[in-house]
């Protein structure tokens, strides 16, 4: 894949990728079906995937057929900008762009998320601190809004209320059908350096240097990451965009991405194709690979290469869901089952020590992800200065850390319901955060509304789906009808 970026770097024109006629055509299926759904039913995606992982209510309802809007339309290397259909992956979304040596100013983890599930969701990865989420580098989108029309949304323009107020909207005001985004140049390869931290508050106030700096000893940082495995054991990743040869490592294979961080003394350097590195933690779902298996070495040698990546994983997450076989093999040991904790959450950089330190004491999972991020300056214009995206606001000029964790741990005879999620969701909102609805919430109504702009949110209910077409974000995220 390196040998092919910027091959095509000097074109000066838009490039046709699946083309207009292709969208255009998907467009009127999307359509099509929104008719052909009941007017007294709710309207949902017909989607085959899902990076969700809250359940979600069963129905015989059909779904709209997005199947003709997975594509790149066009990109601009010129402007550094692409059309992209709303449902296309990012998987095929920097397959498309690398060529042209250029990419998404931020990719999220795992291949199988899309465009439009970043943007009205909320997307996060190593270059968020200086390139913001990626809702922010959207110039213009066009939304199927629940009363069914096809609306352009700008931050400038007549639906700017709805440019602002989507992302973290969940599908609630509408789905995205068209996004024309700004694209980030990137280098052949990315070289990284693991620096090593024995103390959370080091940990702390490390990363926010680097932050402020966009350096470390004087290299510059373009990507930014964490890994914490215990209180005494974290790394901070830094990458450096570069062109310039020389050996790379390959974590498809044999060899564990997060294992290569791990090191006694010094600052180890490694390096990888900008592709590889932008996929470093799908081929192990980060490291929940191993909870199937894939991390044995005897296993994995059987594992074939094309199924080592988070979509499989997620179908046999599936299956476990479906037929309760994590509880089933615990039962036979004489264990408790699970509760899920698989959750993303956002501090500011001044709470994250007493976050860690208060995780790893009360909730027994490990590693632990850490991600900074800050919104971009200046904000688009005609946001609201003080809460630019009020669906999730978070404070500008601020920096935030992005703190991921995933796994199970053991229920206790008697136990409310989500224990270790409720007590995530107190402590973080504690020290000021939010968490990503992506997965389980257990909000009380009053307290979710404060957090998730619940007051605009109604207010744009109220223009853009007044039928009520589209369940309410409390109602898909934290009831799961």
């Amino acid at each position: 894949m390196s040998a092919r970026i910027r091959t095509q770097a000097r074109t000066t024109t838009p490039i046709a990728i699946g083309g207009e006629a292709a969208y255009r055509e998907g467009l009127d299926r999307l359509l099509t079906s929104y008719r052909a759904i009941d007017v007294n039913s709710r309207v949902r995606l017909a989607k085959k995937t899902s990076n969700l992982f809250r359940a979600r209510a069963a129905t015989d309802t059909p779904g709209l057929d997005v199947s003709g809007l997975g594509s790149v339309i066009s990109i601009d290397p010129q402007a550094r900008t692409a059309d992209v259909g709303g449902v296309c992956t990012y998987e095929d979304f920097v397959a498309a762009t690398l060529p042209f040596g250029l990419a998404p100013t931020v990719v999220p983890q795992l291949k199988t998320i899309t465009l439009g599930g970043a943007v009205t969701g909320m997307g996060i990865e190593s270059s968020s601190f200086r390139t913001g989420l990626p809702h922010e580098v959207v110039r213009s989108m066009d939304i199927l809004t629940g009363a069914g029309e096809i609306v352009t949304a700008t931050p400038d323009g007549p639906n700017a209320d709805l440019y602002f107020g989507f992302p973290n909207s969940y599908g609630t005001l509408g789905y995205s059908t068209r996004l024309t985004v700004e694209l980030d140049e990137v280098g052949r390869f990315v070289e990284l350096r693991h620096v090593r931290l024995h103390d959370l508050r080091e940990l702390q106030t490390t990363m926010n240097a680097i932050v402020d700096a966009g350096e470390f000893d004087g290299e510059r940082v373009d990507y930014l990451d964490g890994v914490v495995f215990t209180r005494d054991e974290a790394y901070l990743t830094l990458g450096r965009k570069t062109d310039e040869d020389g050996p790379v490592s390959d974590y498809t294979g044999m060899d564990i991405y997060y294992r290569s961080l791990q090191h006694e003394d010094g600052i180890p350097r490694d390096r990888l194709t900008t592709h590889d590195y932008l996929w470093r933690w799908d081929t192990d779902w980060f490291w929940c690979s191993r909870a199937f298996g894939a991390q044995n070495p005897k296993v994995r040698r059987l594992w074939p290469k094309h199924l080592l990546r988070s979509s499989f994983y997620w179908k046999l997450v599936a299956l476990d869901r479906r037929y309760d076989i994590g509880d089933r093999l615990a039962a036979r040991k004489g264990e408790p089952p699970g509760e899920r904790v698989v959750q993303d959450v956002e501090v500011r950089i001044e709470g994250l020590t007493d976050f860690l330190d208060w995780f790893l004491d009360e909730i027994p999972i490990e590693p632990i992800w850490l991600c900074p991020l800050r919104l971009r300056d200046p904000a688009p214009t005609g946001a609201d200065p003080h809460r630019p995206w009020p669906l999730y606001p978070l404070e500008p000029h601020h920096t935030y850390v992005n703190v991921g964790f995933w796994s199970a741990v053991p229920k206790q005879p008697g136990q409310i319901e989500g224990r270790a999620n409720r007590l995530i969701e107190k402590k973080v909102s504690e020290l000021g955060g939010h968490k990503s609805l992506y997965s389980e919430a257990f909000y009380g109504r009053e307290e979710f509304d404060a957090l998730y702009g619940g007051p605009v949110l109604e207010q744009l209910k109220t223009r853009y789906d007044p039928a009520g077409r589209l369940l309410g974000l409390y109602d898909k995220t934290v009831r799961r009808q």
